[in-house]
């Protein structure tokens, strides 16, 4: 399947617009672990933002190693044997995003790469940016 534009990921499409959130309240955070044994995973698989009109925006890496952004309500975990499970809750720490709960978005900027789609978005606030981006299929979060 050929992208319809260069800038768009041939597997995943452009996602969706991220302009909806300028204006609208972190409210809650979701995110999702990876955890084996009592090992938990450096970073979250997926992280659902939730804004002040109950939107929930779920940031995730692709399976072409995207960043995938889409409108959708966070998942519910699961066991995977051996291989540990997926825990998927609220969070108040752990992510980036933890410290901007109650702050109004500014503004969305994202970075996208020929062939390959959406790498990189940047959100916002009063207080700093938080950036997220892939880096080899994970989904990486860092504060600004």
């Amino acid at each position: 399947m050929e992208p319809k534009e260069l800038d768009e990921c041939p597997l995943h499409g452009a996602g969706v617009h991220l302009e909806y959130l300028v204006g609208r309240l972190l409210e809650q955070v979701v995110a999702s672990w990876h955890l084996c044994g009592s090992e938990a995973s450096s970073g979250p698989l997926d992280v659902w933002l939730i804004d002040s009109e109950q939107v929930s925006t779920h940031v995730t890496t692709g399976s072409d190693w995207c960043l995938t952004v889409e409108r959708s309500a966070p998942y519910a975990g699961y066991d995977m044997a051996e291989s540990g499970r997926v825990e998927v809750a609220l969070v108040r720490s752990k992510t980036p995003f933890a410290g901007h709960l109650g702050e109004t978005v500014r503004a969305v900027s994202e970075k996208r790469e020929p062939g390959t789609g959406r790498v990189a978005l940047e959100i916002t606030f009063d207080s700093g940016r938080v950036r997220c981006d892939t880096r080899s299929g994970v989904l990486r979060l860092s504060s600004k």
